[in-house]
């Protein structure tokens, strides 16, 4: 925990293979996020604007979890994706990459909604990355990372839709994600699985759907399905998938596994089947970012806009942490209020955010080539 004229700046454990039982915080009982779910989700109403009481919070914003999805892990696989030699190793290792973004969510808590302009600006090693939100209703975050040693960038636009249906709340995360190797003239797109919360008849929370991952310049595209969507049916950490030449339709690898575990790929060819996800060397064990330039860090850093809700959800101070949580409520309020009092529009500050009712929706494209080095960074 750091304090400067900025506030309170508190960093806490990133969301990992071992759930809460390493992290910060511990999650009330089963029966207690049941009922709180129950309370507050009701058919019709708009999720994105639902707010949890602060004891059923993760003391961090959904800005850094999507953040931590690409700076905070075990093993640099985005490395082992630009160094491969071939478009069929690297594409494979783009289809691991993009299995390490998955973290396990745990059921009836979540992260903070993040604020209009909220941003995380963090460093690995030598991959710099920078998320802003650039809308708040609907919520969409932008990120965008770069690598100069390994010369790639990444850059993804995100706009998460929760539904309510009753049994269950079923969060499309739309948007484009992009991953560029360019060394090799390769850009990868890929979506999102969706997030499945299933109150009965067992309560549990976990990704499931269809992830597509393509390369337009070499013909490579991967289909992987996530889960059972049901406990009782069998894990939803499942996975399988294929890799195969769009431009002939020929099946390359066949893909299967768990990805709290491990994945396998078969060469449908030889039949030789390898191991290219071990998700207990990736996202276990990992490591919580720290503060390494206290003066460079922005009064809008996620960890500064909710520094002190969470010094007080892993204190346990509920009292404190409900002043601090309205306290930041009510300032982006009166904001609001002022903007629309000058008839304002609020603009971000490090993308071009446009709009469209086809395709994803939401494009956002980064307003620097590069992401400067962060005053925060992740240990390696």
């Amino acid at each position: 925990m750091e304090e400067e004229n900025t506030g309170v700046i508190l960093l806490t454990k990133p969301l990992s293979l071992e759930g809460d039982s390493d992290g910060d915080y511990r999650a009330p009982n089963l029966l207690q996020r049941v009922l709180s779910l129950f309370k507050n989700v009701r058919p019709g109403s708009d999720l994105t604007r639902f707010q949890l009481s602060p004891q059923f919070n993760i003391p961090k914003s959904q800005l850094q979890c999507f953040g931590e999805e690409v700076y905070c892990t075990g093993y640099d696989l985005l490395g082992r994706c630009n160094k491969a030699e071939t478009p069929h190793d690297r594409f494979t290792a783009v289809v691991s990459w993009s299995i390490s973004t998955l973290r396990p969510v745990i059921f009836g808590i979540a992260p903070y909604n993040p604020i209009l302009g909220e941003t995380n600006h963090v460093t690995r090693g030598n991959l710099n990355v920078l998320l802003e939100q650039v809308s708040h209703h609907p919520p969409v975050t932008a990120l965008h990372a770069t690598d100069e040693k390994e010369n790639l960038e990444m850059i993804w636009c995100q706009n998460p839709t929760p539904k309510f249906y009753g049994t269950s709340v079923e969060t499309k995360v739309h948007g484009k994600r992009q991953l560029k190797l360019l060394n090799h003239g390769e850009t990868y797109e890929m979506n999102s699985p969706k997030l499945l919360i299933k109150f009965l008849p067992l309560p549990w929370a976990d990704w499931v759907g269809e992830n597509r991952i393509r390369c337009h310049e070499t013909g490579l595209e991967a289909e992987l399905y996530y889960g059972s969507n049901s406990w009782i049916k069998g894990n939803p950490r499942t996975i399988k998938g294929k890799i195969f030449d769009s431009t002939t339709f020929e099946l390359l690898y066949e893909i299967h596994g768990r990805w709290d575990r491990t994945v396998k790929m078969k060469d449908v060819s030889s039949r030789k089947e390898t191991v290219i996800y071990n998700a207990n060397e990736v996202i276990s064990g990992l490591k919580t970012p720290v503060v390494t330039d206290l003066k460079g860090v922005c009064p809008s850093e996620s960890a500064v806009v909710w520094g002190l809700l969470n010094q007080a959800i892993v204190g346990k101070d509920w009292g404190k942490a409900r002043e601090a949580k309205k306290a930041v409520e009510e300032k982006q309020r009166e904001l609001l209020r002022e903007r629309e009092s000058r008839d304002e529009t609020w603009i971000p500050k490090h993308f071009t955010v446009t709009h469209s009712k086809e395709g994803s929706g939401w494009d956002c494209s980064p307003i620097q080539q590069l992401v400067p080095p962060a005053p925060i960074s992740v240990p390696l």
